[in-house]
């Protein structure tokens, strides 16, 4: 397999010909474990550390590689690991904001082009998780794709990808069931050579038996939902870029039920682009679609053109962004001011030691 197997094309070979690092072979990261990852040279597979010089400043933790990365590695070492000197500019970036208080950015997968959104038709479908994943992924650059799989589950799947298909637009939405070999194909033609897809989704829902079925073998462990709350077990512990047969690539996930936006300047209007349409006949342009007059949106949704859920969300999402924000620029005004109190303990430092030599 070369590296044009993995998806390497001019456009990479011209950002590593202005690489702050060019020293070493160009490769991709197709696994990282606690720090540890194995990265394709177009000869081999081989283990990879990140060069200590990635895990200090001014360098940021979302500059340290993730699986998908295009990066520049050197010789192996005397343990037989190669070092990664430097990772190649990003053309998409999948993030999440990490679990808990912290309002950091966890990136989750690079250089991605498509992102299956897997559910189910059973316990597991959530309409408003789904139009947040499909924000997640529309702000990281790559191409959202809903499935919903298991669709044996059910008598009739029209009438379900119709009333989701109103409410989340402009989104492919696929219904498939790996058991009866139902739907498949059409998912074949987002899989070419050098393209790169990734599942998301909770655990559970299908993601590995999708990636047994186009490997053609059992590759992953796979573990389905429980039908009373919808939930599964952890099948995927860490991710992994898997080079398929027939050519593409597949990037599975561990399991998540939710996702928090991070970025603070998260577009909405790409996901929610019926709402963005239909607030442009607002009468006031900052409008927030509360109780303002002459409210386009809320009229929308008294009409029915608008589903009131889909609203609601959206003004969810838009409040967990604007706290973010808060947060962060809380943050960057707490760095920027031990950033300072630093620098002047540094100057008041140098003038006493200056000063005592003066005095001599």
């Amino acid at each position: 397999m070369s590296l044009e197997d993995y998806g390497w094309d001019e456009s990479w070979a011209d950002k590593l010909a202005f690489a702050e690092d060019g020293r070493g072979i160009p490769a991709r990261v197709i696994s990282e474990h606690r720090s540890e990852y194995k990265v394709h040279t177009g000869a081999h597979d081989m283990s990879a550390k990140a060069a200590g010089r990635l895990y200090h400043a001014p360098f940021k933790q979302t500059e340290l590689p993730a699986v998908g990365d295009w990066v520049v590695v050197d010789d192996t070492d005397a343990r037989g690991k190669a070092t990664i000197r430097c990772v190649l500019p990003r053309k998409s970036t999948f993030s999440r904001k990490v679990a808990g208080k912290n309002s950091n950015e966890q990136v989750m997968a690079t250089n991605l082009d498509t992102v299956w959104i897997v559910s189910t038709f059973g316990a597991d479908l959530n309409p408003a998780r789904l139009e947040r994943y499909v924000a997640l992924v529309v702000e990281s650059g790559a191409k959202p794709v809903i499935i919903l799989a298991k669709s044996d589950l059910v008598d009739s799947t029209e009438p379900i990808i119709d009333s989701l298909q109103q409410r989340i637009q402009n989104v492919p939405i696929y219904s498939v069931s790996a058991k009866a070999e139902v739907g498949l194909s059409d998912l074949r033609k987002y899989i070419s050579p050098g393209q790169t897809i990734a599942l998301l989704g909770s655990s559970g829902v299908g993601k590995s038996t999708l990636i047994n079925h186009f490997v053609g073998h059992e590759l992953l462990h796979t573990a389905s939902v429980r039908e009373k709350d919808g939930k599964g077990r952890h099948t995927t512990t860490h991710r992994e870029l898997i080079f398929l047969p027939n050519g593409g690539l597949l990037i599975d996930t561990p399991g998540m039920r939710e996702l928090q936006l991070w970025r603070p300047d998260d577009n909405l209007d790409k996901s929610f682009s019926d709402i963005d349409e239909i607030a442009v006949e607002c009468k006031f342009s900052d409008c927030s679609h509360d109780t303002e007059p002459g409210c386009a949106v809320n009229a929308a949704v008294e009409s029915g053109d608008l589903s009131e859920e889909r609203i609601n969300n959206y003004k969810k999402l838009k409040k967990e962004l604007s706290y973010l924000e808060r947060k962060v620029d809380a943050g960057a005004e707490r760095a920027e001011k031990e950033r300072w109190r630093a620098v002047s303990k540094e100057q008041r430092r140098y003038a006493r030691e200056h000063k005592g030599k003066k005095r001599r």
